[in-house]
């Protein structure tokens, strides 16, 4: 591992992500079947020893699915948060280098990566620097894959719920607005669109001023469904992995809980015969070409 670099996180992130344990144990894993759909579409799947950039690798969640894949793929886990970037390290996945760096600057050489995946993270550092800096690491015709698992209480406000009671805990999570961008903002995207068009003129101009466009439009997205089954006190430590509810204490926090517990009283609240609670998801990917 490089030595330390300043990582620039928003306090609330540095704050709600320090417990990396909580985040591991808690958050969703990422379903086979959207595992493999999401490789495919990166080029990865079924190909051996292809170089992978993971960016914003955190403690591993989707580092170890990438390290158990019978194709053997070499791995730079690149990561900024101290606590997260330690977990992954206890971990000792095979072929995979955990290394201390952000979105716009990887301890990684140039056209080192046949593909770059962010799992959970790249609406954090949507941003040109951010690209850029992805297309530096990566080689021509590599492919950039973003995964996202978003819990429907967790979702982007124009997604439809399955149920009421996700749709009013999505409702309360969406009140809190920290200025800080996240997934369900739906904003993360915007940096593809704001690339510079790529007509023979532009580009002529763009050449000397280092705008031209890095990566292909539209972006390839899909998403696979998923239900979990979760107990009360499970449902809830998974909720408190969101970094704005996790940063809550005292009076904030007691009145977090309230809400919840208020919202699971609800009719449509499907529970199997261990009481546990039927919530409902999607694991939503999208990919680029680098040009």
């Amino acid at each position: 591992m490089m030595g330390e670099v300043e990582n620039n996180l928003p306090s609330a992130a540095q704050e709600g992500f320090k417990d990396a344990t909580a985040y591991d144990i808690h958050r969703p894993n990422y379903p086979p079947e959207a595992v493999e759909i999401f490789l495919q579409s990166l080029n990865l799947a079924g190909q051996d020893e292809m170089n992978v950039v993971e960016l914003a690798s955190g403690g591993g969640k989707f580092t170890e699915v990438l390290a158990a894949r019978p194709e053997r793929y070499t791995i730079k886990a690149v990561e900024p948060h101290g606590p997260m970037r330690d977990k992954l390290v206890e971990k000792d996945l095979p072929g995979v280098e955990v290394l201390n760096g952000k979105a716009d600057k990887m301890p990684v050489e140039g056209e080192w990566g046949d593909a770059c995946i962010v799992a959970q993270a790249f609406h954090w550092f949507a941003t040109p620097e951010a690209l850029k800096e992805i297309d530096r690491v990566l080689r021509p015709g590599a492919v950039l894959g973003m995964i996202w698992n978003v819990d429907e209480y967790n979702k982007p406000r124009h997604w439809p719920a399955t149920t009421k009671w996700e749709q009013k805990l999505n409702d309360y999570i969406l009140s809190f607005d920290d200025g800080l961008p996240r997934f369900r903002h739906w904003k993360w995207q915007d940096v593809f669109e704001q690339q510079p068009p790529a007509n023979p003129v532009q580009a002529i101009k763009n050449t000397f001023s280092d705008h031209l466009p890095r990566f292909s439009l539209p972006l390839g997205e899909s998403r696979v469904k998923w239900t979990m089954w979760l107990s009360e006190d499970a449902l809830w430590a998974r909720i408190n992995t969101l970094s704005q509810i996790a940063v809550l204490k005292g009076e904030g926090r007691e009145a977090a809980i309230k809400v919840f517990k208020d919202i699971l009283k609800d009719d449509d609240v499907e529970r199997n015969g261990k009481g546990e609670i039927g919530v409902h998801g999607v694991t939503y990917f999208a990919w680029t070409d680098r040009i």
